[in-house]
């Protein structure tokens, strides 16, 4: 006779091991966006590696590349472990998000060439594309992970949430936020890097 339990996918210790390191990238991502705004402007404001001068803005968008790849690997583990169950629209929506986030990184490389260019400008433009495309990218499949989240109900308290807030984030506050200029859009990045280390925090405990 065999038996089944409503809910057999638990984390591994892997699992909880990369969860632990997406968590703690997470938070660096937060603090590093209080960093950038305190920092003392190296550079003209209109200068696209503003505060830093481009030696500086290279080793910082470097920093940037690395930091989303555990966030990558966070987005992933919500269909590995088993918490947004296993339909189609779980499967395509962590996919998307992951793919997404994996682009954003791929950005934050690519904008180290244009570090001496002037921003807003034509020098500018394809990287206001890049940053756009991949950031909308990761909300619309990170809501379609979330959406799939919720009746799946492996969480059945706040954490089941979590993925449809990150992916709502971008379309109600990061993407309105980024317009109002520097310091605000440094402080809406912070934050949704926050509902990640939650996202972090969660699946540590999904064991």
């Amino acid at each position: 006779m065999t038996t089944t339990t409503a809910n057999p996918v638990r984390a591994t210790s892997r699992q909880r091991s990369l969860a632990a390191v997406g968590l703690a990238a997470s938070l660096l991502g937060a603090a590093s966006a209080g960093l950038l705004i305190g920092w003392d402007p190296q550079v003209p404001s209109d200068q696209f590696s503003y505060p830093f001068e481009p030696g500086g803005f290279a080793v910082v968008q470097t920093f940037f590349f690395v930091q989303h790849l555990p966030l990558a690997v966070l987005l992933g583990l919500l269909w590995t472990s088993g918490v947004t169950g296993r339909g189609q629209l779980a499967k395509v929506g962590v996919i998307g998000s992951v793919a997404s986030m994996l682009g954003l990184a791929v950005t934050e490389l690519i904008a180290i060439a244009s570090a001496e260019a002037t921003y807003p400008s034509s020098d500018t433009a394809h990287l206001d594309v890049l940053y756009g495309a991949t950031s909308i990218g990761i909300g619309l499949f990170t809501v379609l992970a979330g959406i799939a989240t919720i009746p799946a109900r492996v969480w059945t308290g706040w954490e089941r949430w979590l993925p449809l807030a990150i992916g709502v984030y971008v379309f109600v506050v990061l993407t309105p936020g980024i317009m109002l200029g520097f310091d605000a859009g440094r402080l809406v990045i912070g934050a949704w890097m926050l509902l990640f280390a939650a996202l972090g925090w969660a699946l540590m405990r999904r064991a």
